[in-house]
């Protein structure tokens, strides 16, 4: 058998129209998940990238494993733990990987016979040259039953989509740099600013209108689209698609602009945790399956090696989607822990009907130290109840301290420590302002463009 198992970094599931999106964004992959089977509510535990696909490999929660930061000095992770490539390495699957998240940590090359660098001089990490790196390992390696893992950063900032992409998504009417269009104070004005200018807003040019950059993000979901259906071309033509087991996942969503996120996947909210997960392996999965139950990242370690017929390690916390794919069963869990600690520290826990996340330290943001959302009623997270409901509010509360204790294990706790030594992009904006003569607390009581750029000119001018 083969296995592709294909991240597409920062794919929010509500921006697919499997997931129920109206606009034009996914229709191969709408078709995909059409031919397999779809995961409703999946989830990413852990966020974002580096603590995302570390959860993914090893099958455990980031409490499990110390790794639940991003971008931080202070994470590492042992060798012991358990590591899919290697795991499928050592059963004699010839594995591979195209992408670049060694840059970020050594052990995501780990378990590789062949690991194919993407990092390139042109827009980002292009979907284009994945594919062009993949198809040449497929056509040398379509003789061997292989692991392949495609990293694909579309539709990660900075969002610049080939223009054709953008008409079916943005009424050529409308002027994205209209003077009068003040949607994109917001962004500008906030305290993230001096990190996204450089990384964003600067390679996009004066935009003032936010549902612009919106349509961008879809018009990159739509790019990538494309890429996976020259994919699917390409394992018909080689002759290996009918043994081929292809599992799609978002690493984490991406908040457009809702919460006071401007384009970008921090937030334990459900448009940066809720992600796609899609399965399909010809005449051994059932088509058109939609399983609604609670699902997360890690369970499709063990789905992985089940379907190999490989040993599944004991200690991880991921659980076997085979039941829920079968019919037997409607999800994994009856609640999902989630972790962030890059941008802000926080951890949640979502029930069927509930979510609720406790605040250690927002960083840039300003947040309560408690929220409660009910998802039935309230989807899209506007209304904070965690005051108005404090029984549930407690019970949940008690429940996340009581999993925390137990994943620690009487270990110091990893997330306390990393905000001891500073969030790592609070720590990046600071740097970023020193450049500049301000300081941390300098910005933060008046976080305003305007005051960035005068600083920013005046050090240009005075070189």
């Amino acid at each position: 058998m083969n296995i592709v198992f294909i991240s597409m970094d920062t794919m929010r599931a509500s921006r697919l129209g499997c997931y129920g999106y109206q606009k034009p964004t996914s229709p191969y992959m709408d078709q995909i998940a059409e031919q397999g089977v779809l995961f409703e509510r999946a989830y990413a535990a852990d966020i974002p990238t580096e603590v995302a696909h570390t959860g993914i490999f090893t099958g455990k929660v980031g409490l499990r494993t110390g790794v639940v930061s991003h971008g931080s000095p202070l994470t590492q992770l042992p060798k012991k733990e358990s590591w899919l490539p290697s795991l499928l390495q050592n059963q004699g699957f010839t594995t591979a990987a195209v992408d670049n998240l060694y840059q970020l940590k050594e052990w995501f090359a780990r378990g590789y016979r062949y690991y194919i660098n993407s990092v390139q001089k042109t827009r980002s990490i292009d979907g284009k040259s994945v594919n062009e790196l993949a198809f040449k390992w497929i056509r040398e390696h379509k003789e061997d039953d292989f692991f392949l893992f495609l990293h694909y950063w579309d539709p990660h900032t900075p969002y610049q989509p080939p223009s054709s992409y953008v008409p079916a998504f943005y009424d050529q009417g409308r002027d994205p740099y209209d003077p009068a269009n003040r949607s994109m104070d917001a962004a500008y004005n906030h305290a993230a600013y001096p990190f996204f200018k450089h990384h964003h807003y600067d390679l996009l040019g004066p935009i003032t209108d936010a549902a612009y950059v919106n349509a961008l993000y879809d018009a990159e979901v739509r790019y990538l689209d494309d890429r996976l259906r020259e994919l699917d071309e390409l394992l018909i033509a080689e002759g290996v698609y009918d043994d081929t087991l292809l599992i799609l996942f978002g690493d984490h969503g991406e908040s457009l602009t809702e919460h006071d996120i401007y384009w970008d996947h921090c937030g334990l909210y459900e448009t940066s945790v809720q992600v796609p997960m899609i399965m399909r392996w010809p005449g051994r999965i059932p088509e058109g399956r939609r399983v609604k139950g609670l699902v997360q990242q890690v369970d499709m370690l063990p789905t992985i090696l089940e379907a190999a017929g490989i040993l599944t390690p004991t200690n991880i916390d991921g659980r076997s989607l085979w039941p829920s794919i079968r019919g037997e069963a409607d999800g994994t869990h009856d609640a999902i822990y989630l972790s962030e600690c890059a941008w802000q520290a926080s951890r949640g826990i979502v029930t069927k009907d509930y979510k609720f996340i406790r605040t250690l330290d927002a960083g840039p943001f300003v947040r309560p130290p408690r929220e409660l959302f009910d998802l039935r009623v309230d989807p899209d997270e506007t209304v904070n109840i965690a005051e108005s409901s404090p029984a549930i509010a407690d019970e949940l509360a008690y429940q996340l301290d009581d999993w925390t204790e137990k994943m620690l294990n009487g270990r110091a706790d990893p997330m306390l420590k990393q905000i001891e030594a500073g969030l790592p992009f609070r720590n990046r904006i600071h740097e970023i302002l020193l450049q500049y003569g301000l300081t941390w607390d300098e910005w933060i009581q008046d976080p305003r463009r305007d005051r960035f750029d005068e600083a920013s000119a005046a050090r240009h001018a005075g070189r």
